[in-house]
């Protein structure tokens, strides 16, 4: 798509960590983010590049389209909590394909041996910071949740919460199948990298047919 004026739908873009990329290498962008504030943030980095920012649910609210891609980045498909609204996700993204057009999921692979139960560790530490991530994790309920919890010296103490529904390599491609997408390619990283066996992370390209 790159260089081609292709089009791209991105779902929790935030501040346009990679929208602005995307719209530098001659992509259109939409970028779709429950949060004003990120967006704001979005909206002043972008300049004249052709990146439009909705503020809005990536289920409910997406652009009608079409596309020739959408992308949703690092665990955010996660955030919707909802197995049923994860299934909705996948069918909105294939109602606003092109054909022959792709969903991208960058995600974990879960670890099915990791125990249910708590867990409290130093995220960083500086001479005038430090943040800890408290999490807990509940495999049969395919959910974990936590806080990030930063202390500063200078504004004191502050809480970012975060919570995901998790869901193995199976169960995406089972979503996606329902929704009338197949498996394209599979890589460990957005490099590129070959996909494993012991890969913790994946990239899975969903096609719509043509």
């Amino acid at each position: 798509l790159a260089g081609a004026g292709g089009s791209v739908l991105e779902r929790g873009g935030g501040t346009g960590r990679r929208a602005v990329p995307m719209a530098a290498a001659g992509l259109v962008v939409t970028g779709i983010d429950s949060s004003g504030a990120m967006l704001s943030r979005l909206q002043d980095r972008v300049g004249d590049a052709p990146v439009t920012a909705i503020c809005g649910d990536m289920v409910d609210d997406l652009p009608k389209g079409p596309f020739d891609a959408c992308l949703v980045a690092y665990n955010t498909l996660f955030n919707v909590l909802d197995v049923d609204a994860q299934r909705r996700c996948f069918i909105e993204v294939a109602q606003r394909l092109v054909p022959g057009g792709v969903f991208v999921v960058e995600a974990i692979v879960p670890d099915p041996d990791a125990p249910a139960g708590r867990d409290v560790s130093v995220r960083s530490m500086t001479s005038d910071r430090v943040v800890l991530s408290v999490s807990e994790h509940l495999p049969d309920d395919q959910r974990s949740s936590g806080q990030f919890i930063e202390f500063t010296e200078s504004d004191g103490v502050r809480l970012r919460p975060w919570a995901i529904r998790w869901a193995g390599i199976d169960e995406l491609d089972a979503m996606a199948a329902h929704a009338g997408l197949e498996l394209a390619e599979r890589h460990a990283d957005m490099a590129g990298a070959p996909f494993d066996d012991i890969s913790d992370h994946h990239v899975s390209v969903y096609r719509r047919a043509r």
